[in-house]
Order: structure tokens, then sequence, then C-alpha cells
């Protein structure tokens, strides 16, 4: 019965999605007397916390009751009070715990404070599946860096890209109607420049009541034209332009389109990645979905910045010895220098099939 209300928390955690970040999800469910009086999740940044919705939402008193909730209770005032104050206060007497929080604010410290008010706080058995959800929160709080998947379409034998370079389109709608999920899910989306030139895309979700990611573009020489389509939307839609480029009058028009220019120093001739991450996370974007070409998937596998690959494969065969292949570069000299992956996750999308791998780095590490 334990694990039947856990996993209720977390089916209610996974509501909060894209709105709380960089939030965590958390869900929490309170129990009585083998009944569920009150429930709630986190709905959105800055809004109550799943412990306090609970709280509001109960029927019956919560003396005595068990509070289940997918993350330690925060123990910190920050946009809101300390959930922990909440909880000693309504009477609860059991808390059990999905995951401990790996904010340095919390870390260990809500627990230790409801145990110090003499409340009983157990440790959830479904620990790894309350993790799961939180994957992108829990690397970004330890790391400080955004939790990047990069995700790619291609053809049965390999290609995202027909010899003459058209690509639309490689997979079907169920698939393409997954990636705009995804856009809603992550908080934002990283192109290079040449996929600008060659698309000119929006870089928009398009799915109903979704919400569009922030954009940012990879370019390091600025050669975007400036009646590209990501400008005529960047005064509402947050738009970064990453660039090693110091033509002050090309920076100030991107400006004034409204966009936010990252400068980015240089590694090897080429833009440091690792230094893009490091500003893109101190401006609070926690995860980004990867949507480039080949180059820039080599540079980001090659700068170890990628968590998670998304590849939907489509059951065509394009061929062509110049036909581009996901991840381009100069690529690898010996098999025991590849990227492994590991976690496989398989979907089938209609005709399509999506894997997903969290990447393990090089052997060689």
């Amino acid at each position: 019965m334990k694990e039947n209300y856990m996993k209720l928390a977390i089916n209610l955690a996974l509501r909060g999605g894209s709105r709380v970040s960089p939030n965590p999800m958390v869900g929490a469910l309170i129990v009585k007397d083998n009944e569920i009086i009150g429930q709630g999740y986190h709905e959105e940044y800055g809004g109550p916390h799943a412990e306090i919705n609970a709280l509001r939402s109960a029927h019956k008193s919560p003396d005595g009751a068990t509070m289940y909730v997918t993350l330690e209770p925060c123990c910190h005032h920050g946009k809101t009070s300390p959930c922990t104050e909440a909880i000693i206060k309504s009477g609860i007497s059991k808390v059990v715990v999905g995951s401990k929080d790996p904010n340095p604010l919390v870390a260990g410290k809500g627990i230790k404070m409801l145990r110090k008010k003499g409340i009983n706080v157990e440790m959830s058995e479904l620990e790894n599946e309350c993790d799961n959800i939180n994957k992108i929160f829990f690397h970004y709080m330890r790391t400080g860096l955004p939790y990047l998947v990069m995700k790619y379409a291609m053809t049965l034998d390999g290609k995202i890209a027909t010899y003459s370079g058209k690509s639309k389109w490689i997979s079907g709608e169920t698939s393409r109607a997954h990636v705009h999920h995804t856009r809603n899910m992550l908080t934002a989306i990283m192109v290079g420049s040449g996929t600008i030139i060659a698309d000119d895309p929006e870089l928009t979700c398009r799915m109903g009541g979704g919400r569009d990611p922030k954009r940012v573009i990879c370019d390091g020489g600025l050669r975007i034209p400036l009646d590209a389509k990501i400008f005529k939307n960047a005064d509402r839609i947050e738009t970064f332009v990453a660039t090693c480029s110091k033509d002050e009058a090309k920076i100030e028009n991107l400006e004034n389109f409204g966009c936010k220019v990252i400068r980015v120093s240089e590694l090897n001739c080429h833009m440091d990645l690792e230094d893009l991450m490091k500003q893109l996370g101190a401006q609070n974007i926690d995860s980004i979905l990867l949507e480039g070409g080949s180059n820039l998937n080599a540079a980001a596998l090659e700068a170890g910045i990628v968590n998670k690959v998304q590849a939907y494969i489509s059951p065509k065969i394009f061929g062509g010895e110049s036909a581009k292949g996901p991840v381009g570069g100069k690529g690898i000299y010996s098999p025991d220098e590849a990227f492994i992956m590991k976690n496989r996750k398989i979907t089938l999308m209609d005709e399509d099939v999506l894997l997903e791998y969290e990447v393990e780095r090089c052997l060689q590490e």
C-alpha cells in the first residue's frame, strides 16, 4: 500500500512538467486511516510547493496522518516559506520521503528538522523512481550546468539528410509531435547557425497548451542573416546568441532585436561549449534540447556536455556517400574511443522507433 501511495504522488508530481523549472517536480499525498484526505503538486515556479497544496486540499484534519512526498521537504525561506514548518504545525505524525534533496540549502536538513520535532520520517522503497523524475533538477543542482538532450532523426542507413541537403521529412507525424512535447518539457532549444541559415526555423513549440522554449543559437562568426524568423519574435521568446565574434555593430543589431548575446571564449579555434554551458546555467537554464546539425552534435559530444541522446529512426533509406549522418567532425580513430550509451529505452512511434540512451562518456576517460 505504501508503494501505491508513492506511485500516486509521483503521478501528481509529473503534472508540474516544465512549468516548475528550474525547481523540481514534486507530488504529495496525505493519508489518514487508509484514506487519502489531501493531495497536491508543485504547479508552477514561485508557487506553493506540493506539501502546502496537499495540506490546503485536506478535507479532514491532518493531525496524526502520514504524508507521502516525492522529494525531501524544504526547510529554508525562498520564494515560499519552509514546508517543514507547515508540516510540523499541521500535526502530521509521519512523513515518507521519496528522494533526498541535493540542494545544499536542504540536503538532509529537512528530514533532520522533522525528526527533531518528533515526526517519524522514512525513505520510500521507490527512491529510484522518485530520483528519475527529477534527473534534470539533480544534475543542475549538483553541477550548475544544463542537462543536455541531443536529438536527431535519421533513416535506417543513418542519414539525416539526402545528398542534396534536404531533410523534410525523415520522421513521421507522431515522432514530430513527440519532439514538440520534448520542447515543451525542456527549458531551452539549441541549434547552430548552419541550421538557421539552411532551414530558417522558428524553434517554437507547436503543441496545444505548450510553452515555447528559450532559444540558444551558436553562431561563432555571427553569420545568421538579420531577416531570419527567430528575430521576428525575439522580444517575446527569450533568445540567446552565443558567439566568439567581437563585431560590436552586429552584436548591437542582435540586441536591438531583443536577443541576449553571450560572449563565449574560444578553444582550439572553436566555440568553447563548456564555457557556454556555464553561462547558460547561470541564466537559470537547467535543460536544453540540442537540435543541431552533425558538426554541432560532434562538438557537443567531444566537449562532454551531452547527457542524453534521442534518436528517431525512420523506415527509409537515403543512401549516398556524401549524405550526412547525425554526428560529423573528424570522428574517432579506434572503437575503444567510442562514446558509450547506457539505460536504453525504446518507444514505438507508429512506423518510427525512438531510441533513448544516457551518455556514459568515452571508455578512455
